[in-house]
């Protein structure tokens, strides 16, 4: 009986340590292969610094309404400069946060933005010419969206459209300009 026992435990030992390997290939499978620069420079490159116009300290104006600041906004650099974090607090109690970084392995940037009322919006891109410009989906309201970020003049105005015809017509959705926050 013990030795029963002994071999029903083996058996399911074994079984465990083939699932964990198998787990374990799988995970490194997908994993992006980092050369010995990429992990001696980190984010380092060029590449990494492209949104870095964004960084600041902003109150945010909408150019559709000549009223106050609707927000203040600070986009930070995270995670030893290898993403940015933005924190949007709006003058009407509107809040949220996005996480934006450079996806080295396909050569694209990625932003994840979430909000007070349950808004989940993930959208990627590229820069292109001075503007950043990343597409994707407002998983909330089932909308494709686009947006522009772009310097002018040491403000950086923000611009989005969405679509609920998977593209093929846009309409405005928000114009913000990013002003330096004043004390």
């Amino acid at each position: 009986m013990r030795k029963s026992h002994e071999k029903r435990l083996a058996i399911k030992v074994g079984k465990l340590a083939s699932v964990t390997l198998l787990l374990s290939l799988a995970s490194a499978a997908i994993q992006p292969v980092l050369t010995a620069e990429d992990r001696k420079n980190g984010c380092a490159g060029p590449e990494y610094r492209q949104f870095d116009f964004w960084l600041g300290d902003w109150d945010v104006f909408d150019l559709g309404n000549t009223g106050p600041a609707v927000a203040h906004t600070r986009v930070d650099q995270i995670l030893g400069g290898c993403a940015l974090h933005e924190d949007y607090q709006g003058t009407d109690g509107h809040s949220g946060e996005s996480f934006t970084i450079y996806d080295h392995v396909r050569k694209v940037w990625h932003q994840t933005w979430v909000t007070n009322g349950g808004v989940l919006v993930v959208i990627e891109g590229r820069i292109q010419g001075s503007a950043m410009v990343l597409k994707g989906n407002d998983y909330t309201a089932g909308e494709l969206v686009r947006g522009r970020w772009e310097p002018e003049n040491g403000n950086v105005r923000e611009t989005a459209v969405t679509s609920t015809d998977g593209g093929k017509t846009w309409k405005p959705w928000f114009d913000l300009l990013f002003r330096a926050h004043k004390l």
